[in-house]
């Protein structure tokens, strides 16, 4: 690529449109050439690094770009940015969130020449077929250091390897990992095989940065909040008493730390998988205690007027049907009512908001500044920030767009307007969670305040990017004293220093990662053209069984709790003091608690079941119900060789293998808990399933069926023996996910190519005999079922008597009480209107 001397002129381009910044011309003739991770620090332009590379690969090249950013935000930002940059139309550079409709999304694939889109979005669409990624030249992974464990990102990378006739990608990200692991993870996931690396300290670089000043300001808290807080964590010692007679701790400290509530949580499933009842006692009381902590996490954070939120949403929690037994304890707890109390009659201030208050005013007072940020982990805490200092300035909200528990979210187009009124000057104090940490183009500001410590770098350094590119900015970081902010201040300072030195090195130690991952990505890459399933970091984004498989009680409500590393009985003093000197790999406190944390654009599925397809349109065909995207089962069947898998929401069934043949699916943890569900049991699932397919198939996916809950494992049997003899229905066991998928596949080959039978989401039930009409008519009274159906027919004799049966009559029916009796008179009497 050659260079101008005032800017840059390219095809495509527009000319002079984009700055001569000799660093990222030497980024982008690199990544031009062969599958590159870019390293360069937040606000120096990777995104005009990537624009270069696609607008080369476009001119030479043809085909399509795809660019993939993890936010809606991001991606209309990067949008707006490519439209003014290039001389291509816009209705030709298209976005692809779960705004846009799958049919409409399918059709503008087709016509695009650069997609920018969420990761999510596009995974459906390769999932169902809409979109085929064999024209696309260049791939552009925004955020790349995202690209671990399940994350979209890998699936994504690895059909594009396989898929693309002419395939080049390009990750970017200002902090791609805290360790050199890390990265050759990041590069091996992606097929990347070269790493360039740009760090302020290169000459070109130096002239557009400046230095930004931290400073950390710590708050005492007063002795109402203390009061609350010690309430709480006396119900913590107490429930840690009880795991501590089970053996799997010896600490009744509530300070302990989370890689000891981790280390419980393994010994308690073992416990579980080994059919103890202990076990599920234990991982009921530790989700009481991951509850409480967050309560404590949140008064001494965050405000007193977050935990009030929170406990409300765990007293509505409580009361609502199919409550876990760790939620109604927890607040019919004596010491965690008055905890609660306490809350709600304490009308002060948690410090924090004062001392925010007071550096706002000094920066944008006293020393004139313009514009500043304040971030915070809690939404909660955001909107009482805004209401709080709305008194003394000009302030606006910024969150994500999801609604959490009585919480308004913000609209993509909110979002952006908020950003362009912050841009223009129109207000001076943007309150924002998580939402703008991640490279959006959020402008110049003469302060960003951190209302709590971040304990990982890559979060902490993205929040500092917003400050110091054009001026001396500063960062101020509020750390409430005696308490998890301590420690986090520790981590968050040794992982920073970490992290600089990390990039650093990373910049001496190019050539060695990128011989590691040069011969692994080589062979990962001839894995991909291959069709073959990555597994290598299957697992470490957790597919949500491994979360929520048989834990009783806990339901799947561990609140993810913000906590260190460290071993041992330390008080959150000498924690924070080990946290300076031990191992503290704190990568797990980014797990959600209720709700509170923003995480945005993890769910932009934008999925309601139209489907298109696209790509491959050969082979055996599996019709998947949007539903089931959440496991791992869709993605690696779109991956094998001679499958085709197709997206639609189901009327029934979760998987269609054929005309005939149908599966529901359900974990061991989900069949008995559908067996107790009073709104749609197991029965009726099937029944209908029944109805509509010749061959339906119950997969029951798991190894501990008998031991969930605290159900008798001959009620168990009982149901599996009525769905295999009252309906008719297959029951098959799988291990696992993967498992399952095997099953599925080997299936559906079995029926479309040895039987030759087509796919059809409506089936093809044979005709009902009359005895399957009569027991259907009946069935469908008031949604009695199938199984009273019969025990009705078998008592009356026929359909007529059973309609026009007295509501006494009825009663003297095996199974049939006064609710159900009321019901079908009801029905059966009731004048139609």
């Amino acid at each position: 690529m050659a260079t101008e001397a005032a800017g840059i002129d390219r095809p495509l381009l527009v000319d002079d449109f984009l700055q001569r910044r000799r660093y990222q011309l030497q980024l982008a003739d690199a990544a031009a050439d062969e599958h590159t991770l870019v390293c360069l620090p937040t606000g120096l332009g990777k995104t005009t690094v990537s624009l270069l590379v696609t607008v080369e690969r476009l001119h030479e090249a043809g085909g399509k770009a795809l660019f993939l950013a993890p936010t809606k935000p991001l991606v209309q930002q990067h949008a707006d940015f490519y439209r003014e940059a290039l001389e291509i139309p816009d209705d030709e550079i298209v976005v692809f969130t779960g705004d846009v409709k799958p049919d409409d999304r399918a059709a503008l694939w087709d016509d695009a020449r650069i997609a920018i889109a969420t990761p999510q979005v596009v995974e459906n669409d390769l999932v169902g077929n809409r979109i085929s990624l064999r024209d696309v030249t260049h791939l552009t992974f925004d955020e790349c250091h995202r690209a671990t464990g399940d994350y979209a990102y890998v699936y994504i990378a690895e059909r594009y390897h396989a898929d693309a006739a002419d395939p080049l990608v390009t990750g970017m990200s200002a902090s791609p990992g805290g360790d050199t692991e890390e990265i050759e993870t990041v590069c091996e996931n992606l097929g990347l095989v070269n790493v360039e690396v740009m760090t302020e300290e290169d000459a070109d670089v130096d002239e557009y940065t400046h230095d930004t000043d931290v400073q950390w300001e710590q708050v005492t808290l007063p002795d109402e909040v203390l009061a609350i807080r010690d309430a709480l964590n006396e119900v913590i010692t107490d429930r840690l008493e009880k795991l501590k007679q089970l053996g799997v701790t010896n600490t009744t400290n509530p300070d302990l730390s989370q890689k000891d509530l981790n280390k419980m949580r393994g010994q308690l499933k073992q416990m579980m998988d080994n059919d103890q009842s202990e076990g599920y006692k234990g991982m009921s009381t530790h989700a009481e205690v991951m509850k409480l902590r967050r309560a404590t996490e949140l008064v001494e954070t965050q405000s007193v007027e977050s935990v009030r939120r929170y406990f409300e949403r765990q007293r509505e929690a409580a009361r609502s049907s199919g409550a876990s037994k760790a939620s109604q304890r927890m607040v019919a707890d004596p010491k965690v009512r008055e905890a609660m109390r306490k809350a709600e009659s304490f009308d002060g201030l948690h410090p924090k908001f004062s001392k925010a208050r007071i550096l706002l005013a000094e920066t944008l007072g006293i020393n004139e500044g313009e514009r500043a940020i304040l971030f915070t982990e809690s939404r909660d805490t955001a909107e009482a920030l805004v209401e709080f200092l709305s008194a003394s300035f000009d302030v606006r909200k910024f969150v994500g767009q999801g609604d959490k528990d009585g919480s308004d979210g913000m609209s993509q187009k909110q979002q952006q307007e908020t950003l362009d009124e912050f841009k223009a000057g129109e207000f001076e104090v943007l309150v924002s969670t998580s939402v703008a940490e991640e490279g959006l183009d959020v402008p110049e500001v003469d302060l960003v305040c951190f209302y709590e410590p971040v304990p990982t770098a890559i979060r902490s350094i993205q929040r500092k990017g917003r400050t110091g590119r054009q001026a001396e900015g500063k960062v101020v970081v509020l750390m409430a004293e005696d308490t998890r902010d301590e420690a986090f201040f520790w981590i968050s300072r040794r992982r920073e220093k970490k992290m600089a030195s990390q990039l650093a090195e990373l910049k001496e130690a190019t050539d060695d990662i990128e011989e590691s991952v040069g011969d692994e990505g080589q062979a990962g890459l001839d894995a991909f053209a291959g069709g073959s399933a990555s597994e290598g970091d299957s697992g470490e984004g957790g597919s949500g069984d491994d979360q929520g498989e048989a834990e009783g009680e806990v339901d799947g409500d561990d609140e993810g709790e913000i906590g260190g590393d460290d071993e041992g009985d330390a008080g959150l003093t000498d924690f924070a003091a080990e946290a300076r000197e031990g191992e503290d790999d704190v990568d797990d406190v980014e797990a959600e608690a209720d709700g509170e944390t923003e995480v945005e654009g993890e769910t932009d599925a934008g999925d309601d079941g139209v489907v298109a397809t696209a790509g491959v349109d050969e082979g055996v065909e599996v019709v998947v119900d949007q539903r089931e995207l959440d496991s791992s089962i869709a993605k690696d069947l779109s991956t094998r060789d001679g499958l085709v898998t197709r997206l639609e929401t189901l009327a029934v069934g979760d998987y269609v293998l054929s005309d005939r043949v149908a599966v529901e699916r359900k974990s061991a943890a989900d069949f008995v808990d559908s067996m107790l569900d009073s709104d749609r049991s197991m029965f009726e699932q099937v029944g209908e399933l029944s109805r509509a397919y010749a061959r339906p198939v119950m997969v029951v996916e798991g190894t501990n069926l008998y031991g969930q809950r605290d159900i008798d494992p001959n009620a168990i049997r009982g149901a599996l023996a009525s769905l295999a003899v009252d309906f008719d229905v297959s029951v098959l066991r799988t291990e696992g996910e993967e498992d399952t998928t095997e099953l599925l596949a080997t299936i559906a080959k079995r029926e479309q190519e040895t039987r030759d039978r087509e796919v059809s989401v409506h089936g093809e039930k044979t005709t009902k005999t009359r005895a399957e009409q009569q027991e259907y008519v009946v069935s469908s009274i008031a949604d009695i079922g199938p199984v009273t159906a019969r025990t009705l027919l078998e008592h009356f004799g026929t359909v007529e008597a059973v309609m026009t049966a007295p509501e006494d009559d009825l009663l003297d029916v095996d199974g049939v009480g006064p609710v159900t009796a009321e019901r079908i008179r009801e029905v059966v009497g009731t004048e139609y209107e």
